[in-house]
């Protein structure tokens, strides 16, 4: 049916609305082979609160922004290869429900849909379109990806340290090859993150350790695997640092 779809009047047209919705600083998407699979609103877990965010599925990339006015006007595109993502479902827990981690090397975060068919059906399609791109291109899936950040909400304290308290003058920050949440001296190194970054970024001293002595799967899977053991107290992404591309989502 993509195949189909791929040349078809109806698909070209689809393409073109969305990137007009996104204006002139937006970037093309209309490209040979490319197919608009889905679209729609999913809440993006962000650093200081959830935000609703409109999605769009492609056979080859998945791209999102912020909603200015819905199905007419979006800015802050972002544009995610699907050959490099792999996602985890998130167990359901007090008000955030039917979510799912999209990860990359670049960038890692959860979703939440509206209801549990809606992500079924995200799930399978994104599921779909990753292993054809596999299939298509004999490549393996990514093994390496982004931490997902700790909401601001869920540490009153350094999760290192575990003494440091957050106010308004000491500030949080984000390690970002673990994803938690520490405080300045405890985040005061910087190590090199090529999947993420041309220059060296924040990290956490504990990272910073690891990635020295090269156990970088260990430093890794601090997030990965406590992502779903982790307390949700609210409902409650990055300006702690200047240097942040993604302040302000």
């Amino acid at each position: 049916m993509v195949d189909r779809l791929a040349n078809s009047e109806a698909n070209t047209r689809r393409i073109s609305i969305v990137e007009n919705c996104f204006g002139a600083a937006g970037q093309p998407l209309t490209i040979p082979g490319r197919v608009l699979i889905g679209e729609g609103v999913l809440t993006k877990l962000c650093r200081k609160k959830p935000k609703a965010r409109q999605f769009f599925l492609f056979n080859d990339i998945l791209v999102y922004g912020n909603i200015v006015i819905q199905k007419k006007k979006y800015n802050k595109q972002h544009i995610i290869p699907l050959e490099n993502v792999t996602i985890d479902s998130i167990q359901d827990e007090g008000d955030l429900r039917n979510g799912w981690l999209i990860k990359t090397p670049t960038k890692s975060f959860a979703v939440y849909a509206a209801t549990a068919t809606e992500k079924s059906e995200w799930m399978n399609h994104i599921n779909k379109c990753v292993s054809d791109l596999l299939s298509k291109s004999g490549k393996t899936p990514s093994n390496e990806h982004a931490a997902v950040w700790v909401p601001d909400s869920e540490a009153t304290v350094c999760m290192r340290c575990q003494k440091a308290k957050f106010t308004p003058v000491n500030r949080r920050h984000h390690c970002r090859k673990c994803g938690f949440v520490v405080c300045g001296p405890c985040s005061e190194k910087r190590f090199l993150l090529p999947s993420q970054s041309s220059k060296p970024v924040r990290i956490c001293d504990f990272c910073y350790e690891l990635l020295s002595t090269g156990e970088m799967t260990a430093c890794q899977s601090t997030r990965s695997d406590s992502y779903n053991q982790s307390p949700k107290s609210s409902l409650n992404d990055v300006s702690d640092d200047d240097d942040d591309e993604d302040s302000s989502d």
